[in-house]
């Protein structure tokens, strides 16, 4: 039987504006293939690279990925550095490649707790991709949804004391200002791997009124057309956003 291409399949003027991926399952990957679990991270990252282009080619504008979370640092010492070594080595040859795309790349997170070479690798990228138009790559790392929440609410009060804002102007929409992803939409498309269905700790505000879609394969296993499946399953949902 023939595979379904669902790249033909979805609306190109319907597309999410916004998709953000919980990239799960390298570590079972790498279990199920009897290899060290950093192995399974290689992969997810060559598995991140498809998906890239594949959004980037069919005009999506947003793509948000959960790479490193405020509470992986309780992971085995060696599979971090493990991956902090791998987003050493993503960064540097993204800086070589950047000129064959058109991808402008952001970080959400506390990357202050990230190596200091890692930082600044990071702010060169920011910069030098700023005047990117094609796909918005935002990476969280070091990110949760709760410090996310709780930094964003150290940033009102002090504002509140020095005066910069009144209380009764507080509401959603400024509250959203002071969050990672101010100057992002909410994304309409969140997907999981590897058949977990959680959130953990994942863009909680953002995710409101997003649609949720779960899918089985471990992420290193993940491919273009996967991709293009969660869009037409998105597309054929009806938004009602709370209303009837």
């Amino acid at each position: 039987m023939k595979d379904i291409d669902y790249k033909e399949k979805i609306y190109l003027d319907k597309l999410p504006k916004h998709v953000a991926i919980i990239m799960d399952g390298n570590g079972r990957w790498a279990k199920k293939k009897n290899i060290p679990r950093n192995f399974g991270h290689k992969a997810g990252a060559k598995a991140l690279q498809k998906i890239l282009k594949a959004a980037d080619d069919i005009g999506i504008k947003h793509l948000t990925v959960y790479a490193f979370s405020t509470e992986n640092w309780t992971r085995p010492k060696e599979e971090i550095s493990g991956l902090m070594n791998l987003l050493r080595e993503y960064l540097k040859q993204y800086l070589k490649d950047m000129d064959k795309n058109n991808i402008k790349v952001d970080i959400i997170g506390d990357i202050t707790k990230l190596d200091k070479d890692i930082q600044e690798q990071i702010e060169k990228i920011k910069i030098k991709t700023y005047n990117k138009t094609g796909l918005n790559l935002h990476i969280a790392l070091n990110y949760g949804g709760h410090d996310e929440i709780i930094r964003a609410i150290k940033k009102i009060g002090q504002d509140l004391l020095d005066s910069k804002i009144n209380i009764d102007e507080i509401n959603k929409d400024v509250f959203a200002t002071y969050l990672d992803t101010k100057d992002i939409p909410d994304p309409d498309l969140l997907i999981r791997t590897s058949g977990e269905q959680r959130i953990s700790n994942f863009l909680l505000w953002q995710i409101a009124y997003s649609e949720l879609y779960f899918c089985d394969k471990l992420w290193p296993d993940y491919n273009e057309n996967d991709f293009y499946k969660a869009i037409y399953e998105f597309q054929k949902r009806n938004r009602r956003f709370g209303g009837i």
